[in-house]
């Protein structure tokens, strides 16, 4: 029997506990609830439990068998995003202004799962490491778990972590080596001009065209300095000015987020973009200041532990279910922190395709995670701890 195989075995109370993450989420260093629920049921599978990692709601547990010498770590995270939710099925959110939109809670319980497998079956011969991590959601959480001493801790030759993806269907995995997922960066953009009455714009300094025209101006940056061949997005998804109609206001700001696979072309978008600012600032007679931050880099895929994890992933559900050379995103993961740390992968696995069933894409305050998925995700990361720490024979008795 393979993982997946096993693990459907307890699928109506992993359901259950999905559920009740969802309907409670919380967000980024805020994950108090679930992370002492994941604790509980740890150590109640004799799994050494270690909390406070990397924040107060960080969480791992430690899981020995045999005398091998090597180990690895498994990754999912914890937290919600600040978004109000529309759906109105029995689990729905019970917190206002905040929502599982991204399925962290459904990872939370496949690594859950993982850790009951590997904890009863023992068909493993090293350490494996369970990294529940808060904060995923811009909040710096694999970084903080990182900087605060994760792989001196719990040394690992390789960590694997895995995301639910809307539009592949269920039983199916994907992949690839290298660069799979876009570094990301959020910026604001803070415009000051001379405010006034809207019946007089001769006696002001109007910062909403101005920030109009910044924006505009913006789109030109990746089609004008980036290379054909090379990828980035620029993206700008707010702008805040003033609330009375008869007021031109005194400043604006924008927001956004920029997208690339390569730390130079982040630079490049970064400068292009304050120069335009600044200058379209100053023929207006305003001024401009851009702050640009770092929110993870981009997600890549040691060669060796790609193959590892799509051997796994096809050992439960076939070649023909695997996808070993998947299109990269300008989606971002700061499980990348980890991948820089220590060789790993990191997966896709199938949430399903129609909507309503598993289809609705992330982000959206429709979504829900599509609990048929749960013994596929958490197969695949047993199947890859078991590959990584096969059982050594034991040795024949001596004559």
């Amino acid at each position: 029997m393979n993982p997946t195989e096993h693990i459907r075995r307890w699928q109506d109370q992993f359901a259950a506990w999905r559920r009740d993450f969802h309907a409670h989420p919380e967000i980024g260093f805020e994950e108090h609830r679930t992370a002492a629920l994941v604790a509980e049921r740890l150590s109640s599978w004799g799994v050494e439990v270690h909390s406070g990692v990397g924040g107060a709601t960080g969480v791992v547990g430690t899981l020995r068998n045999g005398r091998g010498n090597r180990a690895v770590g498994l990754r999912a995270d914890m937290d919600a995003l600040p978004m109000e939710e529309e759906n109105g099925f029995p689990h729905r959110s019970t917190a206002p202004g905040r929502m599982h939109a991204c399925g962290h809670d459904g990872h939370t319980t496949m690594l859950l799962a993982a850790a009951r497998y590997l904890a009863e079956t023992r068909r493993f011969e090293g350490t494996v490491h369970f990294i529940f991590q808060p904060a995923e959601e811009g909040g710096g959480g694999a970084r903080a778990m990182v900087a605060e001493g994760l792989f001196e801790r719990f040394p690992c030759d390789a960590v694997y972590g895995l995301h639910n993806r809307p539009g592949l269907a269920v039983g199916r995995f994907g992949i690839r080596p290298g660069a799979m997922m876009a570094g990301c960066a959020f910026f604001d953009i803070r415009v000051g001009g001379k405010g006034g009455h809207g019946a007089r714009p001769e006696n002001t300094v109007d910062p909403v065209v101005c920030g109009a025209q910044i924006v505009s101006a913006l789109q030109s940056v990746v089609a004008r300095n980036v290379s054909p061949v090379d990828t980035a997005v620029v993206s700008v998804t707010g702008f805040d000015a003033g609330k009375a109609y008869n007021v031109i206001p005194e400043r604006v700001a924008l927001r956004g987020t920029v997208r690339a696979f390569r730390a130079e072309t982040m630079r490049l978008v970064e400068a292009r973009m304050r120069a335009l600012a600044e200058s379209i600032a100053a023929g207006f007679g305003a001024t401009a200041a851009l702050e640009f931050r770092e929110v993870t880099i981009p997600v890549v895929n040691a060669p060796e532990q790609t193959d590892t994890f799509a051997d796994a992933a096809a050992s439960l559900v076939g070649e023909d279910g695997v996808e070993r050379d998947r299109p990269a995103v300008m989606g971002s993961e700061d499980f990348a922190y980890m991948l820089a740390a220590r060789p790993g992968a990191y997966i896709v696995t199938g949430n399903g395709v129609e909507e309503g069933s598993g289809g609705t894409e992330v982000h959206n305050p429709r979504y829900d995670f599509n609990d048929a998925a749960i013994p596929y995700g958490a197969g695949v990361l047993a199947a890859v701890a078991e590959r990584e720490l096969p059982r050594v024979a034991e040795a024949p008795p001596a004559p």
